[in-house]
Formats: structure tokens, C-alpha cells, sequence
């Protein structure tokens, strides 16, 4: 079981998963969302539990999916696609992330100028296979 929360603890969750392996995306929806680059981990939805929603809110920002944030402290927390079977969690929101580890880059070529690409992981121009993993829990 592992569980997580937005900064004030008005969002909090936990699952039995099966959990993703991190993938960061580079986008530039992802970048202005999260200030920089969004890691996630990713559960599939059925399985994902919500332990406190008084503060989740859910946007629309494109025409694929919705973000779900913490409206008391700003947090974003979630990533839902639509017609997917899974739901992203920001990997920072997590209370453990032990033995989760940074699988792939997805969108390198929006990656901001300002930084380096994390490491000796497969990069991508886009999404890729790996995005679906063997467990069925996507990006």
C-alpha cells in the first residue's frame, strides 16, 4: 500500500496498485502546469482510493485529459486521461517512493533550455510504448 497527499492534506490518497515506474514528461502543457517538468507514477483508476477530496478539483487543459489539484494550496496531484485505465500521480505527492525509479523521458524535445535531461534513461519525442507498462497502469 502506498499513499500520498498535496501539501496541506486537504487531497490525500493511497493504493495497492500495481504502481508504474516514474516517467517524466518534458511537455510544455506539463512544464506550465507544474513549474518545471512533471514525474509521475501511475495506478490504474479502479485502484486508486481517495482518502481525503475536501480540496481536489478537476480542470480540463486539453482535449485528452484533465488535471486534478488541490484548490487550498495549489498542489497538483493527478494527470486523468481520457479513455485510459489509469490515473498519473505526481511522483513528489507520494509519502514513499521506494522502489520506484526513473524509467523514461517522454517530450525531451519541449524540454526547457534551462536544464539538463535527468540521465541514462530511453528519451522519446513523444509518447511511447513504454507508457502502457506490463502491469496496464499507463502514464
Amino acid at each position: 500500500m502506498r499513499t500520498g497527499r498535496c501539501e496541506c492534506g486537504a487531497v490525500a490518497y493511497r493504493s495497492e496498485g500495481p504502481w508504474r515506474d516514474i516517467i517524466t514528461c518534458h511537455c510544455q502543457e506539463c512544464r506550465r502546469q507544474s513549474g518545471h517538468y512533471w514525474a509521475a507514477t501511475a495506478v490504474p483508476k479502479d485502484a486508486l482510493e481517495m482518502v481525503e477530496a475536501r480540496g481536489l478539483r478537476w480542470i480540463r487543459m486539453s482535449d485528452m485529459a484533465e488535471r486534478g489539484f488541490c484548490a487550498k494550496c495549489g498542489s497538483g496531484v493527478f494527470y486523468r486521461p481520457d479513455h485510459k485505465g489509469y490515473v498519473a500521480i505526481g511522483a513528489g505527492t507520494l509519502d514513499d517512493t521506494n522502489g520506484l525509479t526513473h524509467i523514461e523521458e517522454v517530450f525531451v524535445a519541449e524540454a526547457g533550455d534551462y536544464y539538463p535531461l535527468a540521465g541514462d534513461v530511453p528519451r522519446h519525442e513523444a509518447f511511447s510504448a513504454a507508457w502502457k507498462s506490463k502491469d496496464g497502469a499507463g502514464a
